[in-house]
């Protein structure tokens, strides 16, 4: 019976082929480079072959440029000892090998085989190959394409169902900016609707606001409500480094929006690519910026041929330095205000926000409202925040309403300083300081009313604070209320000359402010006798972000300038009379009110309104005194 074959196991295989693989490589090692497992010639050191030599020992040396190997004198037929020494430089070498009869002679260079010469050939250009594909793969652009996605478009897709929704629902205070957006929904749902009658499909809409009113949040709803892609960047994510970076992705933005139409194309901060051309004094120019505006203006030529149904959408808060060509008709066709909520816009915002926290019983959203005027939606977001990290820190399950009484003045006046300590003389003065700005914020007109006093240090300079509210929204002022604002705020001043007799550094803010809203009444507003109704104010400020704390006027002569000055100087005077007037007619309700404030550091609520409410207005005639 013939004996079957057990079969190997895997182990045995695995061995086996590790064997064959060692073998094979020694033979390949053994035939290209052959000598390199051979026994070399025993080493010596140098000494001991000079020594050999002066003996007669030696009988042949091969010099070379690493090694000398040499061969001994053997008396019998034996092999020959081959030994082998580091050279030193020794010029008197070679007279001592001829001077002791000894064969010797200069090993030659070694000749490189065509293994070693296929080795120099090939490793250098696989090392540049690999290099390069690290560079490729980790990208000087970034993203999955690399180096080469540099010129490729950086804007993040929003697409149906891969984040939360966003609809106009979630959009509160600014309902005419979301009835002009509603157009634009409609035009993406069902665009035959317009085409069939011959109306045109707006390309563009220009959201103009100041920061945080919510255009972003809006152009994401118009996109909710539509139910198509949303294309957003920024306008500084265009422009690179590199020259022409920025041309090609915009570029690359709308082709990819083509492919995906119908769409909506968001550009945050348009000004940063679309600044007017000439806003150097010059047309013309080849700066990477103006090429990207450009290209992009070409894009919004031409993007919407065929049935391609892409609107863009873009936000600014300079739209004054924008260029001319982009908002021309056909381009960003339409222009939406986006601007702060008014009264039950703010309410309608905190409603929305205050949706993701715990309220407490007693938080009256219409007070809140009440209490934050010039509030932007981005505030309002951060407002309710503030409150519910004020809730958590103090132990509490819910929000409360003194939670968002102290957010509000946190946002307003800043952090509370306690560990900032001042001696009784500075306390003494901040509390008269702040009593004379609530006793004349009370008593003149164009003030909110005025809600709390406090001797607590908060922010980075405030040593104490005076907090007035508006009653209601208002949108324009009279020159009677405006010189009520500027004696307002020269009412802690005059209230230090009144009790103290001297003036400390408190009211430089309060003096900063007082004179530049006088310097606008004389040469914005035109509220002057003597210069008439002409404006003095230099070029245009910008609509959202105010003149930047200063007031440039424009090139006039050295007679109006001189009356100018004089015009302010006689309305700051005026409104610091009046302030002093109402503190001497009040001493002795002054003195009440600071020593109450000394005692507890912080009044508001009835019990101020019920102190403010004892002030005597001045008489008529010294009223009209002190305005003439």
């Amino acid at each position: 019976m013939p004996i079957k074959e057990q079969p190997k196991s895997p182990r045995f295989r695995i061995i086996a082929n590790i064997l064959l693989a060692v073998s094979g490589l020694f033979l390949l090692l053994n035939l290209f480079l052959p000598g390199l497992f051979a026994s070399g010639p025993t080493g010596v050191p140098y000494s001991l072959f000079i020594h050999q030599v002066q003996e007669g020992e030696v009988s042949r040396v091969s010099v070379g440029q690493n090694q000398i190997i040499y061969q001994l004198k053997t008396e019998n037929a034996e092999p020959p000892q081959v030994f082998a020494t580091t050279p030193i430089f020794d010029l008197e070498l070679p007279k001592l090998l001829e001077q002791k009869g000894v064969e010797f002679a200069a090993t030659p260079p070694p000749k490189n085989t065509w293994f070693t010469t296929l080795l120099s050939w090939v490793i250098p250009p696989l090392i540049f190959i690999g290099i390069w594909q690290f560079f490729l793969a980790r990208g000087a652009g970034g993203g999955p394409q690399g180096a080469l996605s540099i010129g490729k478009s950086k804007a993040k897709v929003y697409v149906e169902g891969e984040s939360a929704k966003i609809t106009f629902a979630d959009v509160a205070g600014v309902e005419e900016a979301k009835t002009e957006l509603v157009e634009i929904v409609d035009f993406l749902k069902t665009p035959a609707r317009f085409t069939q009658i011959g109306a045109r499909i707006p390309k563009g809409v220009l959201l103009v606001g100041p920061p945080g009113t919510g255009k972003t949040l809006l152009a994401k709803a118009v996109a909710g409500e539509a139910g198509v892609p949303f294309f957003s960047i920024s306008g500084s994510e265009f422009v690179e480094l590199f020259v022409g970076v920025g041309s090609s992705r915009v570029r690359d933005l709308f082709e990819q929006a083509k492919k995906q139409a119908p769409c909506i194309v968001f550009i945050d901060e348009l000004d940063a690519i679309g600044k007017s051309r000439s806003s150097n004094g010059f047309y013309g120019g080849n700066d990477e910026r103006e090429q990207t505006l450009n290209q992009l203006l070409t894009e919004m030529d031409g993007f919407a041929a065929g049935d391609a149904t892409v609107i863009v959408l873009a936000a600014t808060n300079r739209p004054e330095s924008l260029d001319s060509a982009l908002l021309r008709p056909g381009r960003f066709d339409r222009q939406v205000l986006v601007d702060r909520p008014d009264l039950s816009g703010r309410e309608a915002i905190l409603k929305i926000h205050a949706q993701k926290v715990k309220l407490g019983d007693d938080v009256d959203l219409r007070a809140i409202a009440t209490r934050t005027p010039g509030f932007a939606g981005a505030d309002l977001a951060n407002l309710v925040n503030e409150a519910a990290l004020l809730a958590a820190r103090n132990m509490r399950e819910r929000v409360a309403q003194e939670d968002f009484a102290e957010a509000i003045e946190r946002v307003v006046a800043g952090l509370e300083k306690k560990s900032r300590v001042m001696n009784e003389t500075e306390k003494k003065i901040v509390a008269y300081h702040e009593v004379g700005h609530a006793m004349v914020g009370a008593l003149t007109t164009g003030n909110g009313r005025v809600e709390k006093i406090s001797i607590i240090p908060r922010g980075m300079a405030a040593l104490g604070y005076t907090l007035q509210l508006p009653t209601e929204d208002r949108f324009l002022m009279n020159e009677e209320e405006l010189r009520g604002q500027i004696a307002t705020l020269l009412g802690g001043r005059s209230a230090e000359e009144v009790v103290f007799n001297s003036i400390t550094t408190g009211a430089s803010n309060d003096l900063q402010r007082a004179t530049d809203l006088a310097e606008r009444m004389v040469t914005a507003y035109g509220m002057s006798k003597v210069l008439g109704p002409l404006a003095y104010q230099q070029g245009q400020q910008s609509m959202f972000l105010g003149n930047g704390g200063g007031n440039p006027r424009r090139a006039v002569s050295e007679d109006t300038s001189k009356a100018i000055d004089n015009e302010v100087k006689e309305i700051v005077e005026t409104a610091h009379e009046q302030a002093l007037e109402i503190l001497r007619q009040n001493r002795d309700l002054l003195e009440a009110i600071a020593t109450q404030l000394l005692e507890t550091e912080v009044i508001e609520g009835e019990k101020l309104h019920s102190l403010l409410g004892q002030i005597k207005p001045l008489a008529k005639t010294t009223a009209d005194s002190v305005a003439s």
